[in-house]
């Protein structure tokens, strides 16, 4: 009896499979490989594992991702290319490797006491050379053996380096004693040393000048202190 009904269900099998492969042979359709179909399609056979070759800047026309910004340049060479010392044309045709540092070499410096305001002095440096320079920062002085450096008075920093064309004068206010008399360690100085600042602030800019002081010397004390190079009178007396 087992085996009756074991034969009768193998037949019954037989028969659903036949028709099934008869109706998908009348559909024209008949079986597919799944994974031949996959293979086989346009989606299948597009390369997917290459990225897209990426632009070289020539390319992009950029800057290849440098970053750089325009702003504040803290380098006054850079200053002295893009911007512009009053009325004089502050880009270097020659690049800021070759612009020339206004020193005691290509100058003449003098120091002249004024009446007003109290208590100042003013440099005058005349560019002497054939070529512009540029005047870095502001001067370093030094009375006879004065072991300290006067500060700058940072509110007269101009935009951009003062520069001189063959013959043009930069000036720089010295304020050489308080006028309230609250200045200490009063001195007279009967020789004087102006420095030169290079590229970068504290940088040697070359031979310094010793301008002639009055003979009965110049009084200074504690609140000694120096302006930027500027291009005008004025505003180093201002």
């Amino acid at each position: 009896m087992r085996t009756f009904r074991h034969a009768r269900l193998l037949a019954a099998t037989g028969v659903a499979l036949s028709a099934l492969a008869l109706t998908a042979c009348q559909s024209g359709t008949g079986t597919r490989d799944e994974g031949a179909a996959q293979s086989g399609s346009p989606s299948a056979t597009k390369d997917v594992s290459k990225p897209a070759p990426e632009k070289s800047p020539q390319q992009t026309g950029g800057n290849g991702g440098s970053g750089q910004s325009s702003g504040g340049s803290a380098d006054p060479v850079k200053s002295a290319q893009n911007g512009s010392g009053g009325s004089q044309d502050a880009k270097d045709d020659d690049g800021p490797q070759d612009l020339t540092i206004c020193n005691g070499s290509n100058t003449r410096t003098t120091a002249q006491s004024v009446s007003r305001p109290l208590n100042h002095m003013l440099l005058t440096v005349t560019n002497t050379g054939s070529k512009r320079c540029a005047l870095m920062y502001y001067p370093v002085l030094r009375f006879d053996e004065m072991q300290w450096v006067p500060q700058a008075i940072e509110d007269t920093q101009p935009q951009a380096v003062t520069m001189l064309e063959p013959g043009e004068s930069g000036y720089a206010g010295v304020l050489l004693s308080a006028a309230d008399g609250s200045g200490t360690g009063a001195d007279t100085g009967h020789k004087l040393v102006v420095g030169f600042q290079g590229r970068t602030p504290n940088s040697d800019g070359g031979p310094a000048a010793a301008p002639a002081l009055p003979a009965k010397g110049v009084h200074y004390d504690s609140a000694l202190s120096v302006t930027y190079w500027q291009t005008d009178m004025e505003d180093a007396l201002g």
